[in-house]
């Protein structure tokens, strides 16, 4: 007899030394169908981190044994996991360092619970599109290839050799995301969604990107590949 079997639902680890609110948390998960383990510390974590490999993990900045930032910075050596940082300090320095460290979102306690689920299936979601993205075969845009998988960008000259295109991660998922619909116009609200969604970048940041991003494609010969489109944003014009 073939027995079909359910996919597993995505496992959470909950790292929050504050039994009452990782309880509350926990129950939240699992009444959304997440599986969840737990840990109240910072060396914990890791330990079941490395242990169980979840699919997410909710990480408090404030622990005892070792500092969120630092099991974060751990995490990141290893893996690309997604991490969601709370914290009961809504401070900018704080949210502005876990981000640049690798975190996935930022919530400040007091949160409502609810909220926080929601966090989790947004990011969850982002995360499997990412992935469907990885494995993706590379697309080829006029001048230029772009390999989601691998993460690589690449320009052609005249005679078909190949020019490797240094692009950081953020240049690298603007210029991926322009290339997916050649000549469609993207605002600058929805780059930062599809390109920084859990930044709090403004416009400026965004057309600051844009800007070295032309500047390594001019350099590889591709002179005037994105148009800016006053008032609106931008868009990549496709060689006919």
């Amino acid at each position: 007899m073939n027995r079909t079997h359910a996919t597993p639902s995505p496992l959470v680890l909950v790292v929050e030394d504050e039994p009452e609110l990782s309880d509350i948390l926990v129950a939240y998960l699992q009444r959304d169908n997440l599986r969840t383990i737990l840990a109240a510390n910072g060396p914990d974590a890791l330990r079941q981190f490395r242990e169980h490999q979840p699919a997410i993990v909710l990480l408090d900045i404030r622990l005892p044994g070792k500092d969120g930032v630092d099991v974060l910075k751990e995490i990141r050596q290893e893996s690309d996991t997604p991490v969601i940082m709370t914290t009961a300090l809504a401070d900018d320095l704080d949210k502005m360092l876990s981000l640049r460290l690798g975190a996935d979102d930022y919530v400040v306690k007091p949160y409502n619970p609810a909220e926080v689920i929601e966090r989790v299936r947004a990011v969850l979601r982002r995360t499997l599109r990412t992935q469907q993205t990885r494995q993706e075969a590379p697309l080829r845009i006029g001048q230029i290839e772009i390999d989601a998988q691998g993460y690589t960008a690449r320009a052609y000259d005249a005679q078909e050799n190949p020019i490797a295109l240094p692009l950081t991660l953020t240049e690298f998922r603007i210029l991926a995301c322009l290339a997916k619909r050649p000549r469609r116009c993207f605002s600058r609200a929805e780059l930062i969604e599809a390109c920084l969604p859990e930044s709090d970048a403004l416009d400026r940041v965004i057309d600051s990107h844009l800007s070295k991003l032309r500047r390594k494609l001019q350099d590889a010969g591709c002179d005037d590949l994105i148009e800016t489109v006053r008032g609106i944003g931008y868009r990549l014009w496709r060689d006919s």
